[in-house]
């Protein structure tokens, strides 16, 4: 009897003129029949089918599938093609779909990877097969299709590196926004941005004449807002009678996310406490009161965001003087920008730019926001997280959220989120801002294959057969874990690798010291809203910043116009 033995089979399954699809499957054969090459050697195991057949293949829907495009150079024409390849995987059935998911992705780093990355057709797919048949044992089928796309005379845009920003009028406005309300002097701009004081008083000069910034002291300057006569500078917040006392505190980091809400609020008024110049941080607050729907609301600005101590601990006595200066307050909303967590094979997963992601306990768990202390690589090569996690003991806020979410993508289901976001947008761009959403053609993904490298891939499909959800005008809407922590965030593999642990949707920049203020103030009911604006933290991508803002304030606005109103004193 003859024996039965496991090879990796080539199969084409299909070619067009612009098209090639082929299968590369593990099977257990005994023989080959008809036009085939059996591979020998360094090859054995290996079946080449050389006749296109589509009759006896399996054609169940793939687990998960990965697109990626390459440019070739014609060394004739020395003209470019841009060509789509698509892999799509079937693995074993005893895998478990996290382990599919990294499997999927490590194969797909190795098989690109820069070094080794095949030059032809017949290179690449013979990869496929011997890493198939010797390292990823997990995978029962390939499938690659091979499609060309155009043609070009200039070679393609590579992404840009993090480089720093080279002092501009924008920069220096962005520094003072980003200290906003406290004052911030020239002497710490020009320590910031590693800049010359005479180069920034050149851009403050600028901008002081615009009407953008004011200077509070010699050297020391802050924002212009809009309405600013409509502003009250006090020493102390005045007594705020009963029936106004706000329920709802609204606590934004970035100028643009404080604008974003300030749409959302109506009968504003707004106040503002200054610090003596030369004051520590966190000093100057801001607070903005007002209605939205039922609710009375105070939205405030934390001091500079960032990753060292003090503005940690500034970010956090801001959000305790706001608790313990509104006493009425029930319910905490953080609403902002954060860094998706892209799902290269899983379209129904996939957070993409400019979506709305509201942190919401995975399932079984009580935790809503991680933050990553420490990480460490164990000998094995997965990692070791030293966390500290949040969670309300009121999901109400998270309930609501989940009912928007399940309404909004029946048909014809309501949206009222949308309307508020352009209502908001009017509103900016008759103060000449614009919160518009960017091009989508703006929505790279990339992934790192390891080093500094980085492939651009496709944001993924949504399965064959399946209806296309996603509406490429307006967010979509994700409940899941937001964390922070920049052991993590900085690391690619280390980052993918803690999200998926942890049900991790989106990072954002660090706001830890805010929540266990929150938690320290004993409220039951907190919630953070975060518009994807990148792919890493929220602080990367600037075109795509006040959309992001505007779109997590339409939907706090949503979940505030379906809480239950205030029950009067």
């Amino acid at each position: 009897m003859a024996e039965v033995e496991e090879r990796i089979v080539m199969t084409p399954k299909g070619k067009t003129a612009t098209s090639t699809t082929i299968m590369v499957e593990r099977r257990k054969i005994v023989s080959q029949e008809g036009n085939v090459h059996v591979g020998g050697g360094q090859h054995s195991g290996i079946v080449i089918n050389k006749d296109t057949r589509t009759e006896d293949l399996e054609d169940t829907q793939a687990h998960l599938q990965l697109e990626f495009k390459v440019f070739l150079v014609n060394a004739q024409t020395q003209k470019h093609t841009q060509e789509s390849r698509q892999l799509r995987f079937w693995f074993q059935s005893c895998v478990p779909e996290k382990e599919r998911i990294r499997g999927a992705q490590e194969f797909f780093k190795e098989l690109v990877a820069p070094l080794e990355f095949p030059r032809d057709y017949v290179g690449f797919i013979k990869k496929i097969m011997k890493m198939m048949q010797h390292k990823y044992k997990m995978l029962s089928k390939t499938e690659v299709e091979l499609r060309q796309l155009d043609e070009s005379e200039k070679p393609p845009t590579r992404p840009m590196e993090d480089q720093k920003a080279e002092l501009s009028e924008e920069k220096v406005l962005e520094m003072i926004e980003s200290s906003y309300p406290n004052p911030i002097t020239v002497h710490d701009m020009a320590k910031r941005a590693s800049a010359s004081l005479e180069d920034v008083e050149l851009f403050i000069a600028a901008l002081t004449q615009k009407g953008l910034i004011k200077p509070m002291a010699p050297g020391c300057f802050t924002r212009v807002v809009q309405n600013e006569t409509d502003v009250k500078v006090v020493r102390q917040m005045p007594t705020i009678t009963t029936n106004k006392q706000p329920t709802i505190a609204i606590i934004t980091a970035h100028y643009s996310e404080k604008l974003a809400v300030d749409t959302m609020i109506e009968n504003q008024e707004t106040f503002v406490r200054y610090t003596t110049v030369g004051g520590t941080y966190g000093e100057s607050n801001i607070y903005t009161l007002g209605n939205i729907g039922a609710h009375r609301v105070v939205c405030t600005k934390l001091p500079t965001v960032g990753h060292d101590r003090s503005a940690s601990i500034a970010a956090g006595n801001t959000t305790t003087r706001l608790l313990g200066t509104f006493q009425k307050v029930d319910h905490v909303f953080l609403i902002g920008t954060a860094g998706g967590v892209p799902q290269y094979t899983d379209y129904n997963k996939h957070v993409r730019l400019g979506d709305v992601v509201v942190s919401a306990p995975p399932s079984g768990q009580k935790f809503i926001y991680m933050y990553c202390d420490s990480a460490k690589t164990l000998e094995s090569g997965s990692y070791e997280f030293e966390t500290k996690s949040w969670g309300p003991p009121d999901l109400s806020l998270q309930n609501i959220a989940y009912q928007l979410k399940q309404q909004g993508e029946e048909k014809g289901g309501l949206t009222p989120w949308i309307h508020y976001m352009t209502e908001g947008n009017n509103k900016l761009s008759a103060q000449e801002m614009d919160f518009s959403r960017p091009n989508e053609d703006t929505d790279k993904l990339y992934m790192s294959i390891g080093g500094s490298d980085v492939i651009e891939v496709s944001h993924p499909l949504p399965p064959d057969g399946s209806e296309n959800i996603r509406d490429p005008t307006k967010p979509r809407i994700h409940l899941g874990v937001i964390a922070a922590g920049r052991c993590v965030v900085g690391n690619d593999q280390m980052r993918q690798d803690f999200a998926s642990q942890l049900s991790v949707v989106a990072y954002d920049q660090e706001f830890d010291a805010v929540i266990e203020s929150v938690y320290g103030n004993r409220k039951d009911q907190y919630v953070l809203i975060r518009g994807i604006c990148d792919y890493q933290d929220g602080t990367r991508n600037k075109d795509w910043q006040p959309y992001a803002a505007l779109a997590a304030a339409a939907f706090m606005k949503a979940i505030i116009c379906g809480m239950e109103p205030p029950l009067d004193d």
